[in-house]
């Protein structure tokens, strides 16, 4: 961090000297995501263009693909003069040019499409019109596929080839037919030690795993992660092989789905960026703290119910935040456990009411043992027996309500098809601290008043 501190500082001074030769020189030592981090703490735009001006057209292309979206490098590159887009969109890989184009105005897409040559064009306008979350929307056509009717010393020119052509890694080589079906998969080591008179087809595997092109983005992170391959066919209708997906480009979609959990979790709607302004986080955030408002009064309501149990022994009312708390700790730790299941896996109904259960057994223990304590600590700063009897209870049985609200909760509202991270904060929230203030006033006017 402090190293990052101090090239931001070189950075501000270099722009502020006006020393381009300087700067040159500064940037010619820094890998393209130090670039892209430096260049996103910087607000002026000018200075973003300036900077990105010194930069070779294969840095500049590579900064503006490690830049993060909510920072928003498709303005930055709508800013260039038409040349100079050219130069840079050809020195993307495909799924990189069409995320940035993308993200345009259809005015600026039309400006930005205008400076390419018309097939490069055209294949990034296929890709711009796949869902953004989808398989079409991650992939790039970029990839090495040869004809299942060439033999093995053919395939290898062919290779050869498209491997100059394509200018990037690949790990797979893609076998198709005559009209680009995808017949399977073949390594390049048993490419290289076949005999050069050996049919493609002898050498043939079927792939691991393909993905159609409307599949979810985050199942193919999924699928990738489970399989542990380096790249995905992506398949449309009839098997024909549209394009590839790689680890690379997966690392960044569930990065990206990681945060729209977490925010979510927090109740913060997807569409709020990180650094955004405070603007979109009142509109992101406002709704969902109205609603919590909504069901604070309900716990409000149950402490009104028993005003006169509490005028009789003040020593609830400290009690009351005590069990609350640790209700809604809980709770979020089910919850967090449970959300965080259902977007990983895929189970059965019965396995996911199972592992509920042992939420509801953990809630058995770990209230019984702080019961046991808040109760005994009752006991110790109150004076009395029966109290700490009652606080025990209270305690044992919120936590139980939290285990149960936490697993059940995200659930039920999957299988009525809301978000069970976006929703399920405000319920759980609301059940513990309802339960948790009738049970402790419940059971004191019960047996102490």
């Amino acid at each position: 961090m402090e190293e990052s501190q101090q090239r931001l500082a070189r950075l501000e001074k270099l722009l502020e000297a006006g020393d381009d030769i300087a700067l040159t020189a500064f940037l010619d030592d820094l890998h393209p995501s130090d670039i892209a981090d430096l260049i996103e703490h910087l607000d002026d735009d000018e200075e973003r263009v300036r900077v990105f001006d010194l930069l070779p057209a294969e840095v500049a292309s590579d900064t503006l693909a490690e830049m993060e979206a909510h920072e928003h490098p498709e303005d930055i590159l709508a800013g260039f003069h038409p040349e100079r887009i050219g130069e840079l969109i050809g020195e993307l890989s495909s799924d990189d040019a069409a995320d940035l184009i993308g993200e345009l105005e259809p005015e600026d897409q039309a400006r930005v499409l205008a400076t390419l040559a018309p097939t490069e064009a055209g294949e990034l306008r296929e890709l711009i019109a796949y869902p953004e979350d989808s398989a079409g929307g991650i992939m790039t056509t970029e990839l090495v596929a040869i004809s299942v009717h060439l033999t093995a010393g053919e395939a290898i020119q062919e290779v050869r080839r498209q491997a100059r052509e394509l200018d990037t890694e690949f790990y797979n080589i893609f076998v198709v037919d005559l009209i680009r079906r995808l017949q399977g998969l073949v390594t390049l080591q048993d490419l290289v030690i076949a005999e050069p008179s050996s049919p493609i087809a002898d050498l043939v595997e079927p792939p691991v795993i393909t993905v159609p092109v409307d599949m979810d983005q985050e199942e193919v992170g999924r699928l990738i992660a489970r399989y542990n391959e380096p790249s995905v066919a992506v398949l449309g209708p009839n098997n024909i092989l549209l394009g590839r997906i790689t680890w690379d480009d997966v690392m960044d979609v569930i990065e990206a789905e990681q945060t729209e959990d977490l925010l979510r979790l927090a109740g913060i709607g997807s569409e709020e960026e990180v650094r955004g302004g405070w603007t979109e986080a009142v509109r992101s955030r406002l709704p969902w703290l109205t609603l919590n408002t909504l069901t604070a009064a309900l716990g409000a309501f149950v402490i009104y119910q028993f005003t006169d149990t509490i005028d009789q022994m003040l020593a609830l009312a400290a009690l009351l935040p005590v069990i609350a708390a640790l209700g809604g700790n809980a709770g979020t730790q089910a919850l967090a456990v449970t959300v965080r299941r259902l977007a990983l896996t895929r189970e059965t109904a019965a396995r996911r009411w199972s592992v509920a259960a042992k939420e509801v057994v953990v809630g058995l223990v770990n209230g019984l043992a702080l019961g046991l304590i808040v109760g005994g600590g009752s006991y110790f700063m109150f004076g009395t027996w029966a109290l700490g009897a009652v606080v025990l209870f209270a305690m044992w049985g919120n936590l139980i309500v939290a285990s149960v609200a936490g697993a059940f909760v995200p659930v039920l509202l999957e299988r009525v098809g809301a978000d069970p991270a976006v929703a399920s904060s405000v319920f759980v929230t609301a059940v513990t601290d309802v339960a948790g203030f009738f049970l402790l006033l419940g059971l004191a006017t019960r047996f102490l008043i």
